[in-house]
């Protein structure tokens, strides 16, 4: 393959991407979710259209909504598949940008193929151009530089060369893994080069386990060895590192008890002994009580974010953390073992021996899931609405354990971080960017990653109302999800948080709006009128009912429940202290309260960063 091809530096691009494999022999980009405008219709249009199922292309509605998709399947892939957007200049290219933060902060593969401007710069200024008056560099796609791990600007065909591998490697290092931005010129994307031949031939990329340093393996051992009361906080890592079964085997073997995070809920199945359940600001009394008491917390995957650490006011013994990412390691004054989870459990385990506490309380995980039963239980008043918990309930009576529980933002996913007791794998949680709109296109995303699972998509009305087109699409490519819509009638997590706070009610739930008229909107018209089988739930049991009758369909079901807004996950018991700043001056003497919880709640915050 000592020859060239001449092709456009768009084509280059599609066919390149058609041949980058994972070790399973799969592509590793899927295909490329467009919407095509002046900035990349006539150059990487023609030349998706021409490589056709090859890299196939899928139309959404929405460049952010797509990007969401494209994130989910992602996610739902464990980081080892991921998918490609592509949008034209301006609008379209700034509505990904939400999606890249999303992607950044959850640490989470995607490549962004944006259509830029004239690199020749002879239409200056083009359709949707931005101009800077004083630096004739930047375009609207700088926007993305804060929230990818990689971005370039295509402005000559042969900066491919270097730009594709370039961003491949970012996809699929395990510990600097995020999205990237490709800033495509307009006008590059349609120019001929003489491409080595020897570009194009497969490659395979393995996601590397790093091993740990010998030192620190042995200094975390040690500690492991001495403590009395260990308790391990289970990251997204773990499942990235499909570390599942090493994580089960350890805390069997060492009988050291498991807290979770949002990313890393369902590694280990609810059912487990040692599972005590979430950790932190939305954590089950079990756990937080475990927790509190440990002399040793050893975070496995978790970048220890502050509703994981209850705003560094719920850890007080030391703490170890295990993570392939050496900033996250390192976090919050932790000793840090950088390595994959998988290999470290691994070597721990064969320095550890049969070494076993035996001090692990199950009682406070009886009780704890006892009460969850409770609460989550139908309501006794069949005339009363439904809490969020008793949807839950439902919910969960109904699913199997094929079922992945998924949602991104409002009430529901500290409800479902709280009470969802999922099999392993059988929940996907969007929370580091707690990005709402995520939901429709997210569920889309999982299913067409993981289509032999079902998937039981949690949205708000509040949410829904951000972002729903994808039903659309779910519905013309025949990707079956159900939607459980729970209309509280306005932000009924935040309005409960703004009085949690000492605030008033105001501008969250409708009826607190400065409106002329109180909405009387119809969600089952509404995606009905997409195309999906659409109805509304009269109560508890008719939601379980309506649960099961969507199997078997081949398209989304969307199923709306009114809901009370008044009642907070909480109540079940639990929780732990948020970080919300309350306003130091204030007229009302429940501000004043507030305030002076707040302060009680600084002073016990760990300084170590």
């Amino acid at each position: 393959m000592n020859g060239t091809i001449r092709l456009t530096a768009a084509q280059a691009m599609v066919r390149w991407l058609s041949v980058q494999m994972t070790e399973d022999g799969e592509r590793f980009i899927e295909g490329v979710w467009a919407i095509f405008g002046h900035g990349n219709v006539a150059g990487l249009g023609e030349a998706l259209h021409g490589i056709g199922a090859a890299l196939p292309t899928w139309r959404g509605q929405n460049e952010q909504t797509m990007a969401h998709a494209a994130i989910a399947y992602a996610k739902a892939s464990a980081r080892k598949r991921a998918q490609a957007v592509t949008s034209s200049i301006g609008p379209g290219a700034t509505n990904m940008v939400t999606a890249a933060a999303l992607a950044h902060v959850n640490r989470l593969p995607v490549l962004f193929i944006a259509g830029d401007v004239f690199a020749n710069r002879r239409p200056d200024p083009v359709l949707q151009q931005v101009e800077d008056f004083d630096d004739g560099t930047i375009s609207a796609n700088d926007c993305f530089r804060p929230v990818v791990r990689y971005f370039d600007r295509i402005q000559r065909a042969e900066q491919l060369l270097t730009a594709l591998p370039r961003a491949l490697r970012v996809m699929t290092d395990p510990a600097n893994c995020g999205p990237v931005c490709l800033a495509f010129c307009q006008d590059v994307q349609a120019e001929a080069h003489d491409w080595p031949e020897a570009f194009f031939a497969p490659k395979v990329w393995r996601i590397r386990r790093p091993a740990p340093d010998a030192a620190e393996l042995a200094e975390v051992a040690g500690l492991i060895r001495q403590a009395k009361r260990p308790v391990i906080v289970c990251g997204g890592g773990v499942i990235y590192s499909g570390a599942e079964a090493a994580l089960a085997q350890f805390a069997e073997d060492h009988g050291i008890p498991v807290a979770e995070t949002q990313a890393g809920k369902s590694a280990l199945a609810q059912a487990h002994p040692l599972n005590l359940g979430a950790s932190g600001v939305d954590g089950s009394a079990a756990a937080n009580a475990a927790l509190t008491q440990a002399d040793l917390v050893i975070g496995i995957g978790t970048r220890l974010q502050d509703f994981t650490t209850g705003s560094r006011t719920l850890f007080s013994g030391q703490l170890v953390s295990i993570n392939v990412q050496p900033y996250d390691a390192s976090k919050h004054g932790a000793l840090s073992l950088v390595a994959d989870a998988r290999v470290a459990l691994e070597g721990l385990t064969a320095l550890l021996d049969d070494h076993r506490i035996e001090r692990f309380d199950t009682q406070a995980r009886a009780d704890w899931l006892a009460a969850v039963d409770a609460h989550c239980a139908a309501p006794a008043d069949g005339n009363a609405l439904p809490t969020d918990a008793q949807v839950i309930g439902a919910v969960q009576r109904a699913s199997t354990p094929e079922s992945i529980a998924m949602c991104a933002a409002g009430t529901m996913p500290g409800a479902l971080k709280l009470l969802w007791q999922p099999a392993q794998g059988g929940y996907h949680m969007e929370y580091g960017y707690s990005c709402m709109g995520y939901e429709i296109a997210g569920a889309m995303g999982i299913k067409l990653a993981l289509p032999r699972r079902e998937v039981l998509c949690f949205v708000g009305d509040g949410s829904y109302m951000m972002a729903n087109s994808e039903l659309a699409t779910a519905v013309m490519r025949r990707v079956p999800f159900t939607v459980i819509l729970t209309d509280n009638r306005g932000y009924g997590c935040i309005n409960r948080l703004q009085q949690g706070c000492g605030g008033e009610e105001f501008n969250n739930l409708y009826k607190d709006c400065n409106i002329e008229a109180q909405p009387q909107i119809d969600y089952v018209a509404h995606a009905a009128s997409m195309g999906a089988h659409a109805v509304k739930a009269t109560d508890i049991a008719d939601l379980e009912a309506q649960i099961h009758a969507a199997r078997g369909r081949d398209i989304p079901t969307v199923i709306v429940i009114d809901t009370d807004p008044t009642h907070g996950p909480g109540e079940a018991g639990g929780g732990h202290w948020w970080d919300v700043a309350v306003p130091e001056i204030g007229g009302s003497a429940k501000l004043r309260e507030a305030y002076s919880k707040y302060i009680d709640n600084t002073r016990r915050q760990a300084l170590v960063n």
